[in-house]
């Protein structure tokens, strides 16, 4: 019956000495500072994601006005030919299907060329917009002092408290505004 019993305290005494290891570590990381960022939400919410759809407006809206503007044409036509098609001459007829279908085929290609452009240069200003996020959520948790900041999309559970999101939106517009104010006058 030795035996069991130098089990029994050879146990208890290797999980003394776990449980001594993990308490600094735990009382560590009891006093992290731990946020959470939304980066969805941060890629609506932020300046620089609301300047980069202005200008993406600004770059495409002259072609996109275009295609809505040939796309009302093109059903004008079509309307016309088919209220006018059985009083028409059939080379008339014929001319203005002609015209409708090579319109049609134009309106889809320069839609479908719209499409390409407009996601390809999104993609591009995406892309710079997230490396900024990043840079301007690593700079907020060095000024509040975070020992951990991380993404809210790979998390499985955090309590509302830990999101920072509007905290960073709030220091980006802050910061914003101030370099957008004008320089004091000495």
């Amino acid at each position: 019956m030795s035996r069991p019993k130098s089990i029994v305290t050879l146990s208890a005494a290797g999980i003394a000495m776990l449980a001594s290891v993990l308490a600094p570590t735990s009382a560590a990381n009891a006093e992290a500072k731990i946020g959470v960022v939304n980066f969805a939400r941060l890629a609506e919410e932020s300046p620089q994601a609301k300047a980069l759809q202005a200008s993406l407006e600004r770059e495409f809206g002259t072609r996109q006005r275009d295609l809505v503007q040939q796309q009302k044409e093109l059903k004008t036509k079509e309307e016309k030919l088919q209220r006018d098609a059985a009083v028409m001459a059939e080379g008339e007829r014929n001319k203005a299907q002609k015209d409708l279908i090579d319109g049609q085929r134009d309106a889809a290609r320069r839609q479908n060329e719209f499409k390409e452009d407009v996601e390809l240069r999104r993609n591009e200003e995406l892309g710079k917009l997230q490396r900024s996020l990043v840079q301007e959520v690593q700079t907020y948790a060095k000024s509040q002092a975070f020992d951990l900041v991380i993404s809210a999309d790979t998390v499985i559970y955090r309590k509302e408290t830990l999101d920072i999101t509007s905290q960073v939106v709030i220091a980006m517009q802050d910061k914003g505004a101030k370099s957008a104010a004008p320089a004091a006058k000495p």
